[in-house]
């Protein structure tokens, strides 16, 4: 299995996609592949626009973008597709999507058969066995909070230290706490803006200029640098 699970598309500042952009091109190879979009996350701009934004960026990347919107059968899609890509925006809008249009288990099978899998912010969300860590309000009601178990593990995108200035509710890590308290046999990852979690084969790293914190119930979270070996995730 090979998949790229991204915290956050932009960083402060910079163009969008423009942080990833060489894990992106390490990861799909040299030769063009003509990657599945799928932008069912969006809800306050078009499908078209979305995959507009995503395809200027492979395409400079030397490679293709086509969203799974422009397709008569998604799940005929997903089966013929040579990468599958998933962008950001709300993680339950995403989920009840693929949902509806019966492609969870088409998604699983196709990524473990092999085809690489981007996913960025809820697409990173989704490759988790639930959506329950998630940062996003709830706006739609999917099924169920299951997704899509390409990692046995939890992740939180967009992870942030602190509360801003003047904000005296809970902190990110409260909040995964309290998930812990009841699922306690699960890690969570926290990851922070500009970092990313590359999975090929059995290996899994930290990759990106920044650290990520790791949690587990009744334990000290733990801080872990860019390049760490994180296969210990992986054992269920």
């Amino acid at each position: 299995m090979k998949l790229l699970l991204i915290s956050n598309s932009t960083n402060a500042g910079e163009e969008y996609l423009y942080h990833p952009k060489e894990q992106i091109r390490d990861f799909l190879g040299k030769d063009k592949t003509t990657c599945l979009f799928i932008p069912y996350a969006a809800v306050t701009f078009s499908f078209d626009d979305y995959e507009k934004k995503v395809q200027e960026r492979f395409l400079e990347l030397g490679h293709e973008i086509r969203s799974i919107h422009r397709f008569l059968d998604p799940v005929q899609a997903v089966e013929e597709a040579e990468a599958i890509v998933i962008g950001g925006g709300n993680t339950w809008q995403l989920t009840k999507m693929m949902q509806d249009k019966k492609l969870i288990d088409v998604i699983i099978n196709k990524v473990n058969k092999g085809t690489p899998y981007i996913g960025w912010s809820a697409g990173s969300n989704v490759a988790c066995p639930s959506i329950r860590t998630t940062n996003d309000m709830p706006i739609v009601q999917p099924d169920n909070f299951s997704v899509l178990n390409l990692v046995p593990f939890q992740i939180n995108p967009h992870y942030l230290d602190a509360n801003p200035d003047g904000h005296a509710g809970e902190t990110r890590e409260m909040r995964i706490e309290e998930f812990l308290e009841i699922n306690r046999n699960i890690y969570v990852v926290g990851l922070r803006e500009g970092t990313m979690l590359l999975l090929d084969g059995n290996r899994l790293k930290l990759i990106g200029p920044g650290k990520a914190r790791i949690f587990k119930f009744d334990t000290t979270p733990v801080e872990v640098d860019p390049n760490s070996d994180l296969g210990f995730l992986l054992d269920e």
